[in-house]
């Protein structure tokens, strides 16, 4: 008579998969391939204010690794018992600024794990579809950039002289704040420049009342 000891070797602790060292490099060369494919990608439809290099990098190299543990996970049951136990204390640290660097994470963990279960063609499948939708999503139609433009004016003749040749630049104002400090007015708006034009910031500083005009590069999101 079977023990329990006996069923759960003959059907959980016995059970490996052999490891082929052929299929291993075929794995981790398609995850570089497609990690340097993510790379690109994000590189291309980045929006936000301060692009990072080894975030991006960090991409490449964590559909790497988890297409690395992935194989050795898949070679051996008791071995993947112990790993989730050791990754189960990784904690990431680092602070998300922009949404979609998430989507880029999972996309790269994504796409480790599948290479690692040896699915190849959907893993290649899988991110042209990811990189077809996120190309149509974020695609500028008009070619303009969204900026934040920062006036410190002296009095309210500097402010509507200002305005008016912004509304004439730009046609449409976007106020995000103003604040008036000892009659001196501070205004802040949102403006799109189309093929970073910006020889109107030279116009509007020529104004007299204009203490000083600040453009800020700006991703569109509310604070």
């Amino acid at each position: 008579m079977n023990t329990f000891t006996d069923i759960l070797k003959n059907s959980f602790l016995d059970q490996t998969s052999d490891f082929s060292i052929a299929g291993a490099a075929v794995s981790l060369s398609s995850a570089l391939l497609i990690g340097l494919f993510i790379f690109f990608i994000y590189k291309k439809t980045y929006a936000g204010v301060m692009y990072s290099k080894p975030f991006n990098t960090s991409l490449v190299l964590l559909t790497v690794l988890t297409t690395f543990v992935i194989l050795a996970v898949t070679s051996n049951v008791v071995l993947s018992l112990g790993m989730v136990g050791a990754l189960s204390i990784v904690r990431f640290r680092t602070a998300i600024k922009e949404p979609l660097d998430l989507v880029f994470l999972f996309w790269s963990i994504s796409v480790g794990i599948i290479l690692g279960a040896g699915l190849y063609p959907l893993a290649f499948l899988g991110s042209v579809f990811t990189t077809a939708i996120l190309l149509l999503l974020t695609a500028k139609v008009d070619g303009s950039a969204p900026y934040i433009l920062m006036l410190h004016l002296e009095n309210e003749n500097a402010e509507l002289e200002a305005v008016e040749l912004l509304k004439n630049r730009f046609g449409k104002l976007v106020v995000k704040s103003k604040s008036i400090t000892h009659g001196q007015p501070e205004l802040i708006y949102e403006v799109k420049i189309k093929n970073n034009e910006t020889n109107f910031l030279n116009d509007l500083c020529a104004l007299e009342g204009v203490q000083n005009a600040t453009l800020v590069s700006y991703n569109g999101n509310q604070a």
